[in-house]
């Protein structure tokens, strides 16, 4: 049955095949799945596509602790969204999230449910990102130890939210002194990986005496969490986020590539997530892919379209300052769609050294992928990989999964209290995916009305 399936989601086409055949997003590879995950599946995301659930969630959340109480509030959330979209609490409910995901083909992206609001409370001496470095270590062990056979295969990968382990009103005083002209070279990548290197003390003119100790401990616990993850043989994926600090993220994730992403360390062990709804992201994307090229060091993205533009536009406006933004969803197409076609010619061109994951929900920019791949001679496991959230968008990942492709599941783990607050964030940043869901959830309809009348399955050929 699995092989059926299989060769009717892909022709995996190559030049001796003569042509090149698309996947078949058509929910086919729901076969693979249980009634109960679909028909949960189907209720979660229409949950989710009402607006009012997605604005309001947190306050619903607390109104149902208080008529509900702790206990049975728990354990609906455990049964719907949590169950949905969240791995577990431990490390072997992980592990079983995990070993299903595997069965299906698909492969974990951990992510730690932790991060520092722009807008959030000022955080008091150095305690809670101690903490979270912590959090972080123990996701690299975890991540390692889902791995079935060990050895350094060099495909675990997870993801790094760098406001985690460093204050956002640091990163926003980094990111105006970059910003301005004839910036200081004090700010240099070359200066910050030495100073992670050494442990010697930095001292940075444009910044205080705390905000210098802070940045000191900062490039210690991202030295500490990158050279664990070298040794444990775990890629990072480094979150982008806000416009405002975004420079000063880009800045300490080139300090890391230098010094991790070296042609001796094996491939990028650091990569940088760059979004296609900013206007500016195609030319930046280029230049990084530039200098790595000729600073010989190993280059890895991770491509998505974006998740903050309502809160971009919304700074914009409040600033006065130009929209950094696309103008609207096809610009961003093709942002995406441009981006895409400058980094799988880099691949091409410099095999492992160049690293993608290809983050998206979008069947046509899934299709565009596979298809320059195809052109491009990049095998189906190399390096370009495929991403989408745990939960959302399985009609694409399976049959990508089931087709020989690489495809990561993007896993937030942890307590409902950790977790909830994380999720209702990431779905008000996400709206447009979660409104984009409408197909799956025709798709998971038809599956699940299949069965309840009993069809049987229909393998096209």
């Amino acid at each position: 049955m699995m092989l059926r399936t299989c060769r009717a989601l892909c022709s995996q086409a190559g030049p001796s095949t003569g042509g090149w055949q698309a996947l078949n997003f058509d929910g086919g590879a729901f076969h693979l799945k249980g009634t109960g995950e679909l028909t949960r599946a189907l209720l979660v995301l229409r949950l989710c596509a009402w607006p009012p659930l997605v604005t309001h969630g947190l306050a619903l959340q607390a109104w149902s602790q208080r008529l509900l109480g702790s206990r049975l509030s728990g354990a609906l959330l455990r049964a719907s969204v949590y169950g949905q979209f969240v791995a577990g609490e431990t490390a072997e409910e992980v592990r079983g999230c995990v070993r299903q995901l595997q069965a299906l083909g698909l492969r974990p992206l951990l992510a730690v449910p932790t991060e520092e609001e722009p807008d959030s409370a000022v955080k008091t001496g150095e305690a809670w990102y101690e903490g979270n470095l912590s959090a972080m270590l123990r996701c690299v062990d975890l991540s390692r130890g889902l791995l079935e056979t060990p050895g350094p295969t060099g495909n675990i990968l997870m993801q790094l939210k760098v406001t985690a382990l460093t204050s956002t009103r640091l990163c926003k005083e980094l990111t105006t002194w970059i910003r301005r002209p004839g910036a200081s070279l004090e700010l240099s990548p070359e200066r910050l990986a030495e100073a992670m290197d050494s442990g010697q003390d930095l001292q940075v003119s444009c910044l205080n005496a705390e905000q210098n100790r802070h940045l000191q401990a900062s490039l210690g616990r991202l030295h500490r969490v990158a050279q664990h993850a070298r040794a444990q043989h775990v890629r990072l994926l480094v979150d982008a986020e806000y416009t405002f600090l975004n420079p000063a993220l880009s800045l300490l994730v080139d300090a890391l590539a230098m010094r991790w992403n070296s042609p001796g360390e094996g491939g990028p062990w650091v990569w940088n997530t760059y979004q296609a709804y900013l206007q500016d992201t195609h030319e930046r994307l280029r230049l990084a892919a530039e200098a790595a090229d000729r600073a010989g060091l190993a280059f890895g993205v991770k491509l998505v379209r974006g998740a903050y533009l309502d809160k971009e536009r919304a700074m914009a406006r409040h600033q006065g300052t130009e929209d950094p933004t696309q103008p609207d969803y096809e610009a961003t197409n093709r942002s995406y769609s441009r981006c895409l076609e400058l980094m799988l010619t880099h691949v091409s061109r410099r095999g492992p050294m160049c690293h993608l994951m290809v983050a998206s929900h979008n069947e046509e920019s899934v299709r565009q992928a596979t298809k320059r791949m195809w052109e491009l001679g990049i095998p189906l496991d190399g390096p370009v990989c495929f991403g989408q959230l745990l939960g959302m968008c399985d009609h694409v990942s399976l049959a990508l999964g089931q087709a020989g492709y690489a495809v990561y599941k993007s896993i937030p783990y942890g307590s409902l209290e950790e977790v909830i607050p994380y999720l209702i964030r990431r779905a008000q940043e996400n709206r447009s995916v979660l409104h984009g869901a409408r197909r799956e959830q025709k798709l998971l309809s038809q599956e699940l009305r299949r069965r309840l009348l009993g069809r049987g399955l229909r393998v096209p050929h």
